[in-house]
Parts: C-alpha cells; sequence; structure tokens
C-alpha cells in the first residue's frame, strides 16, 4: 500500500499530521496549532533554501499514486485538498494555502474534500458538504475551524455523537437552523459524504492534511522535502515544492498532447 511508503518518508513529528487515531481526549487537546517556521507568521519568509530551485523527487517531496484518479476540474489543473476540521494541522495550513490561492496560476483549480479516516470523522465531513450545498463556505468554512480551535465553542469529540451544538453554532451565526438541518440529513449530502469516505481511501490518504495534485502527485507539509532543513514546517519551501509539482503535470499534459 502506498500509504506506508508515504508515512515512512514523512518527518516524524508530532506535528506531522492527523491520523485515525487522533481522537483527542479532550479540547485542550486543540489549543495550539503545529509549531511554525521562525518568522512569526504562518506564512514564513522564504529563505534563500526556500528560493533556490529543487529537483524534486518521489519519496521526497511528493509520491506518485499507484492508480491515477480523475480530476473533475476540466481543462484546468486540480490540486485537491484532502483536510479534517478537528486537526490542528488542517487548521494551521489554512492560513498559508489561502495566501497561495491568492496567486495561484490561472490554470489551477482547488477541489477541497474532507477526509474520512475513521467512522468518527463522518459528522464533520458532512458538515462541510452542508455548508457548500447552501453556498456558505466563504462564510463558514474557516469559521468551523475557528470555532474549534480557537474559539472552543465546538467540540469535535461531542459533534461526534450529536450534532445539535453544530445546529445552534450556525444557528447564532445566523443560519437558518431549519434549513441546514435538512440540507445536513439531505439524500445529497449524505451521498458526498459517503463519496468522501471513498475517495479517501482511494487516494490512500495516510492522514491529514495532504494535497494531491492532478490526481497523480500526493504531497503534504509534513514530507521531508518539504520542511525546514534543520527540522519543521516551512510553508514557503512547501508552496514552492506545490508549484513545481504542477508545472510538471502541466508539462506532461503537454508532451501527451503532442
Amino acid at each position: 500500500m502506498i500509504g506506508r511508503a508515504i508515512l515512512a518518508v514523512f518527518l516524524v513529528l508530532a506535528v506531522a499530521g492527523c491520523g485515525q487515531r487522533d481522537i483527542p481526549a479532550s479540547p485542550a487537546a486543540f489549543a495550539s496549532p503545529p509549531a511554525i517556521p521562525a518568522g512569526g507568521s504562518l506564512v514564513a519568509t522564504a529563505s534563500a533554501a526556500s528560493t533556490a530551485t529543487v529537483s524534486l523527487k518521489a519519496g521526497v517531496q511528493y509520491e506518485v499514486l499507484p492508480a491515477p484518479q480523475p480530476t473533475e476540474t476540466g481543462r484546468n489543473l486540480e490540486v485537491v485538498e484532502f483536510f479534517w476540521y478537528a486537526c490542528p494541522h488542517c487548521f494551521a495550513l489554512q492560513g498559508p494555502l489561502h495566501e497561495w490561492l491568492k496567486h495561484k496560476p490561472p490554470d489551477v483549480e482547488l477541489r477541497r474534500i474532507p477526509a474520512v479516516l475513521d467512522s468518527s470523522w463522518l459528522q464533520l465531513a458532512r458538515t462541510y458538504y452542508t455548508i457548500d450545498a447552501m453556498g456558505l463556505t466563504g462564510k463558514l468554512h474557516q469559521a468551523v475551524f475557528n470555532a474549534i480551535h480557537l474559539e472552543k465553542a465546538l467540540d469535535p469529540r461531542f459533534l461526534a455523537r450529536d450534532p445539535k451544538p453544530l445546529f445552534d453554532w450556525v444557528a447564532s451565526r445566523g443560519v437558518d437552523r431549519k434549513r441546514f438541518v435538512d440540507t445536513y440529513n439531505s439524500f445529497s449530502v449524505n451521498s458526498r459524504t459517503q463519496r468522501a469516505a471513498d475517495l479517501s481511501k482511494l487516494y490512500d490518504v495516510p492522514y491529514t492534511p495532504v494535497l494531491v495534485v492532478d490526481g497523480r502527485y500526493l504531497t503534504s507539509p509534513s514530507m521531508k522535502g518539504n520542511g525546514a532543513p534543520g527540522g519543521g514546517l516551512d510553508y514557503a519551501r512547501f508552496f514552492k515544492n506545490l508549484d513545481e509539482l504542477i508545472a510538471m503535470a502541466r508539462n506532461r499534459h503537454r508532451a501527451e498532447r503532442r
């Protein structure tokens, strides 16, 4: 399985990512995001090492999926983000990812998939698809991360058993509670949630967060070649390498069209 190979090349850090056993014992477990490279912000200032051109290698900065997955973005290059709202590492990635999206190549499109690595992750996957179906991602996607990790207004342990606190929370944000509940329990959201669980297996997602370029190249901030030279996370380096992966996928498409 590629999952074992990927885990072998990821940094052995407590901040690496969230896996299926990472259900916290208490909300305090979400108090802090992962360690951030020197620079004092989520978007680290690119060092000379971060800006230097590197030759990407499978098993170092990325892994190649053994079975390429179909993309859903037409002629645009697809980048899929597998995330879990309860994962502090996914939360820490949101700021740098948001900045990258402002400057991404115009032929690149981001698609979000809530990972389901355990049955206890289903409720939060359903939460994302409810938000998406209601056209509220701009209003509530980051807000859910904040409610869990900053405000402690939502406890993932309890949501895994009972979504009522989530319904109360969205109502407090000015969302029609009944419409949200109806959408949450709809056939469409249920189908998309089950599809997310299936895709998590098809992509062999080892933990969160991971990004997949063009249905072929899986990468994460915690892979060895994406981290800081002295250890730890380096988001500037990671997104530079992500851009190179995108360029590699673009060149492959051009070669195939010749």
